[in-house]
């Protein structure tokens, strides 16, 4: 089942009842009484966006989505996302798999980082390929990727990719505190991870122990590295935005709400079209089998 993604950027009052999430309005919304109140059945969210400061949320309402795995990610005074709530708890063998994690060989975790960083930059051709431009270094740079990418060809890559990606900004450089449309890339990230971090959980692995990620002050290292190979359908989207309107100074409400579909972005896995948020689940789950044993080879999208 797809899960919903949910924005709330008007003020708003959340709460729980009967296994919904129950959102009432204020007066001054103007709205007649009987159109104040909203239920959603709490299973069929996913992630929810909490933008307005001006937002309430019950104790027993974050309780009530956490233990349904949803990834609550709230923003900061810019309308920025800025954190991510997740659940402790999200796989019935949570310690056994927690063990094989942590547990997980330097040589595993290289390998693990060759595949990754492999389909990224194939993803990312794939991008560069559809705008007309191209591609031949980024695919043998993606062949010539060593475990645990030694030679750094993820670095190479992206410095092509980036320089090449965005032809109307010339002098485009990735930055999250850098000019449009970064703005955008870093909304759709924020989105990506929170999905990525919530299948991890799902899976039962500590979102924090990465495979090559390891800053001591980020805690979800794992979902960072997961999403890798994912950036590249965000990208993808970032370009038929600025393409339909030009690179926005500000993100309006239409660019989030178009940025709010990333979950629901259709991908190419093991064959099959599917919605991404499921993607990232077989992703996670073939990550969770690879740590104990059972696979030798993460599931990743593959851009057509």
């Amino acid at each position: 089942m797809i899960k919903r993604t949910l924005f709330f950027g008007n003020p708003a009052y959340l709460h729980f009842k009967d296994e919904q999430l129950v959102i009432t309005l204020p007066e001054t919304s103007l709205l007649p009484e009987k159109d104040r109140i909203i239920t959603i059945p709490i299973e069929d969210i996913g992630v929810i966006v909490i933008e307005h400061p001006q937002i309430t949320v019950t104790h027993l309402l974050i309780n009530s989505l956490l233990k349904n795995n949803v990834a609550v990610i709230t923003c900061d005074s810019r309308h920025m996302p800025s954190g991510l709530l997740l659940p402790l708890e999200g796989n019935t063998t949570q310690q056994e798999r927690f063990r094989h994690q942590i547990n997980a060989s330097e040589p595993l975790r290289k390998q693990l980082w060759q595949q990754t960083v492999r389909q990224k930059i194939l993803n990312q051709a794939m991008v560069l390929n559809q705008e007309g431009i191209k591609t031949e270094n980024m695919k043998f740079w993606a062949d010539q990727v060593k475990s645990g990418d030694t030679e750094n060809h993820e670095g190479r890559a992206a410095a092509y990719y980036w320089s090449e990606l965005f032809e109307s900004s010339l002098e485009f450089r990735r930055d999250r505190e850098g000019f449009a449309p970064n703005n955008l890339l870093n909304y759709g990230y924020a989105i990506l991870r929170a999905t990525v971090a919530r299948s991890l959980v799902a899976s039962g692995m500590l979102p924090t122990f990465g495979i090559h990620h390891h800053n001591r002050y980020n805690a979800y290292c794992l979902a960072d590295d997961m999403m890798e190979p994912y950036r590249p359908y965000v990208d993808q989207l970032v370009l038929r935005i600025i393409n339909e309107d030009q690179i926005p100074d500000e993100l309006t409400r239409v660019h989030k709400a178009k940025l709010l579909q990333i979950p629901v972005l259709d991908v190419t896995i093991n064959n099959r079209r599917s919605p991404l948020m499921l993607a990232t689940q077989q992703t996670a789950a073939s990550l969770a089998k690879c740590f104990q044993g059972e696979l030798r080879k993460l599931e990743f999208p593959e851009m057509n």
